[in-house]
């Protein structure tokens, strides 16, 4: 179990959640964004994104406008693979594991930015540059 630097409590981990992500881009108008700390994920058999919010029961595509309708907002989650490979000596997207690979494909198709850098480790040289850049 990985654990934080400095305090040496283990480390957790949420989702993505990608109504927000979405949401910044609206306001941004982002070219492309950078995703970080994919090594964190390469622990998991599993990873899950949000996707969208749900308001009693009802799914909304907007993020909501107050603090009472978030506290009500529930996270609709889609589930892909882990791919539980150390990646952090990966520096070529093409040598990523498959999954992982498809992970960011995932992220950059349903936020609707691509992504250009990919964080594989905790070093300053742990950075990849997606293909679509290269």
């Amino acid at each position: 179990q990985r654990r934080v630097h400095g305090t040496g409590r283990p480390r957790r981990c949420g989702w993505l959640d990608l109504q927000v992500v979405r949401y910044s881009h609206m306001i941004n108008d982002y070219s492309s964004i950078n995703l970080t700390k994919l090594d964190v994920l390469s622990e998991l058999d599993e990873i899950r994104i949000g996707v969208h919010y749900k308001i009693n029961g009802q799914k909304i595509d907007y993020m909501p406008a107050t603090l009472d309708e978030l506290a009500q907002a529930e996270v609709e989650y889609i589930t892909l693979p882990g791919w539980k490979k150390d990646i952090s000596n990966v520096r070529r997207f093409e040598d990523l594991p498959k999954e992982a690979q498809q992970y960011v494909r995932k992220v950059e198709e349903l936020a609707g930015i691509p992504i250009s850098w990919i964080g594989v480790g905790p070093d300053r040289d742990g950075m990849i540059q997606t293909s679509q850049d290269s």
